[in-house]
């Protein structure tokens, strides 16, 4: 971020608009709204801008603007048709420290100026850092038509009553929860229509509730947040985002996730790094269940789905014994999401009709139906296995899975740094350790493009194994390793 968003309070302070022609104009449609003095210098006057002057809206004065015209300002737009002038002007206001546009000179300038959504006192401003002003317009767009004429109304009103409720409710948590509702419900549909009487009443309503509630009741929310990619994060979860005052979150939850988060919420990292220290599941537990007591809402974060090997049942069992209520957000499963992202259909009809999704979680022997998945026709996603995948392999052999069997693997699925490797179960194994996967990851078993008559995509790379066909591996490879292919060739 280059540029930092913020809001200038410009409540009767001095801004200075050097040019009185049609640029300045543009500039002036919106100043001419704010509350500040504003002062035009430039020869030439548009219409527009005489018009202003005529109201009392600003001060013209016809004449070229000068360095010292600038004394005092707050802001300065450099607006002349004259470039030189533009840059001199500007040049006086960064030698002043004072904030300066120039119009169609982002290099030049100190501030640039965003598109507005003016539903006053409500303002939204939309930048992209003078990158592409079309697409600032085309957003604004977006929002002006999903904001009504008039929701200004609602801040308007809800102003009135701030004081209020901050003197009458002494907790900043029922403070929060008693707003959360207002500006849901009837309050805000009063407002928008100008009712100042029934929003009122609305409000004197809400404050006696919350008056006789000791704390808010607490919630833990277990939410699905998906393969990563913030796009794919659902209506719902966005909203229990939004909502939640502690968010709890580990590894598999990509950074980006938490930017649809409040900015206020106390985050607390869970750890889970695969492989190395983490943070017990009971020490988890215990963070959900202490912050829902002190009435906070809590989003424990989970990549996927909560269901889909994601120890929900743990967290659900511990929260709901402690009194406190649940609720699961589901999110697109990370395996659903890795094969639509490559296009590599998990069904087809009269090919595969059955798929498993199934954990390579290193915990024991990997007690799985080996039998069943190495079955011919079967296909199935293996999550958690790219530390294990010498030993899946193993089991596989046994059962007698045909080491010619397809296998890809998906790293880091719907991300921009996704990567896709095409390989056999024969060299799995070699796959993972030549190409370097660390996860997360998930290995699709059994399924190819080919047998859905598909072209690969382009972003997949075929794994082109060390050994030649007959022979067995070199020395460098692990023990283990070797075995293993040893016994798929023996096989």
């Amino acid at each position: 971020m280059r540029y930092f968003p913020i809001f200038v309070d410009l409540e009767g302070r001095r801004v200075v608009v050097a040019g009185a022609g049609e640029k300045a104009a543009q500039k002036l449609r919106l100043l001419a709204k704010t509350n500040a003095s504003v002062l035009v210098i430039g020869t030439g006057a548009v219409e527009e801008i005489a018009n202003l002057a005529a109201s009392g809206a600003i001060t013209h004065v016809s004449r070229r603007p000068e360095a010292r015209d600038l004394e005092g300002a707050a802001l300065v737009f450099a607006a002349d048709d004259d470039p030189s002038l533009n840059d001199a002007i500007a040049a006086a206001s960064r030698a002043r420290g004072i904030p300066v546009n120039v119009v169609d000179g982002p290099a030049a300038s100190t501030f640039i100026m965003p598109a507005i959504v003016d539903r006053a006192p409500v303002t939204v401003a939309i930048g992209t850092e003078g990158t592409a002003p079309v697409l600032a317009r085309m957003i604004k767009s977006r929002i002006e038509a999903w904001l009504p004429d008039r929701f200004g109304n609602v801040a308007t009103f809800a102003r009135r009553f701030r004081r209020r409720v901050h003197d009458e409710i002494g907790s900043p948590l029922l403070r929060r929860r008693l707003w959360e509702r207002l500006l849901a419900g009837p309050f805000r549909r009063h407002a928008l229509s100008g009712d100042e009487i029934s929003a009122t009443r609305e409000v004197m309503r809400e404050i006696a509730a919350a008056r006789s509630a000791t704390s808010p009741p607490g919630l833990v929310t277990l939410i699905g947040c998906g393969p990563g990619n913030p796009d794919l994060l659902t209506l719902k979860a966005q909203q229990r985002l939004q909502e939640a005052d502690v968010l709890v979150f580990d590894r598999l939850v990509d950074p980006s996730i938490l930017e649809y988060a409040r900015r206020d919420a106390l985050r607390i990292d869970a750890g889970k790094t695969a492989g190395g220290p983490a943070m017990p599941q009971e020490t988890i537990n215990q963070i959900l269940v202490r912050e829902a007591l002190k009435g906070h809402r809590v989003a424990r974060l989970k990549g996927g789905d909560p269901f889909v090997f994601g120890r929900a049942a743990e967290e659900m069992a511990a929260v709901r014994a402690a009194g406190i209520e649940v609720e699961v957000v589901p999110g697109v499963t990370a395996a659903h999401a890795a094969a639509a992202s490559i296009g590599l259909p998990m069904t087809l009809r009269g090919k595969v009709r059955q798929f498993s999704v199934v954990t390579g979680a290193a915990d024991g022997a990997l007690n799985l139906d080996w039998r069943a998945l190495s079955a011919e026709g079967q296909a199935f996603a293996i999550y958690m296995g790219v530390r294990s995948a010498p030993l899946i392999q193993e089991k596989l052999h046994a059962a007698g899975a045909d080491p010619g069997t397809s296998a890809v693997i998906v790293e880091k699925a719907t991300l921009p740094d996704e990567r896709v490797i095409a390989t056999t179960l024969a060299d799995l194994a070699e796959a993972i350790a030549v190409e370097g996967v660390r996860g997360p990851a998930i290995i699709f078993v059994g399924l190819d493009w080919d047998a859905a008559r598909l072209s690969r995509p382009a972003n997949v790379a075929p794994f082109r194994p060390s050994r030649a066909k007959g022979t067995l591996p070199g020395p460098e490879r692990p023990a283990h390793e070797i075995t293993v292919a040893a016994q798929w060739i023996a096989g």
